[in-house]
């Protein structure tokens, strides 16, 4: 992957799905369905990411190029399901003998595995429940997550209308027993509008 991102790059979205036969999830297993809580902002929730913050620095030292608060827990004010997002660059995540069993020795599960998308990761822990996001320098994908943030934090209105969006969509993916990526799919059309206005604020569409 390069590490000088490409502005078409980043207002590009590759849904790439997995190659036949291949499944993301580290176990092979889907995941179960589950009731998405969608709930206020808490303050708390800072807190919490620092202190997983600091549980992934003493694990890995200077192996973490850059970690960084992400997702709706990331944004004052905003709506969220109670799980910290957060997002890890190493070095190269394809290369997970070296960043990835210090963080099973620090209580993180890896249930994610996504070498066709952006050699993503994902890593999961309980306590507090966290969804660390494991990435190469020059990701498009994690440069995106800083942007849709940065830009929730200023936008109100934007900020609303990704609210109810999620709370629209947690209704339905729980009236449907649906599992967390249907819930995800029912956000899409939102977040991609959200998405073309911060691009645009950011200059990435004057070309």
């Amino acid at each position: 992957m390069k590490n000088v991102l490409d502005p078409d790059e980043i207002v590009t979205f590759r849904d790439t799905p997995p190659p036949p036969g291949t499944s993301p999830f580290a176990d092979g297993a889907e995941p179960i369905p589950e009731s998405i809580a969608v709930v206020p902002y808490d303050p708390i929730w800072p807190d919490r990411y620092r202190e997983i913050a600091e549980r992934i620095r003493s694990a890995l030292g200077m192996r973490a190029l850059s970690i960084e608060h992400v997702g709706s827990t990331s944004v004052p004010g905003l709506h969220a399901k109670p799980v910290i997002d957060i997002d890890l660059t190493v070095a190269d995540s394809n290369r997970e003998s070296v960043w990835l069993p210090q963080l099973q020795r620090a209580g993180f599960t890896l249930t994610v595995r996504e070498p066709w998308w952006y050699e993503h990761r994902c890593l999961t822990v309980e306590t507090p429940r966290c969804n660390l996001h494991v990435w190469s320098p020059g990701c498009p994908e994690a440069y995106r997550h800083r942007l849709f943030r940065d830009w929730l934090r200023d936008s109100d209105e934007d900020r609303e209308l990704y609210r109810d969006i999620k709370l629209t969509a947690a209704e339905a993916s729980n009236s449907h027993g649906e599992a967390i990526s249907a819930y995800n799919e029912r956000k899409t059309e939102v977040l991609r509008q959200i998405y073309q206005r911060a691009f645009a604020a950011a200059g990435l569409l004057d070309r």
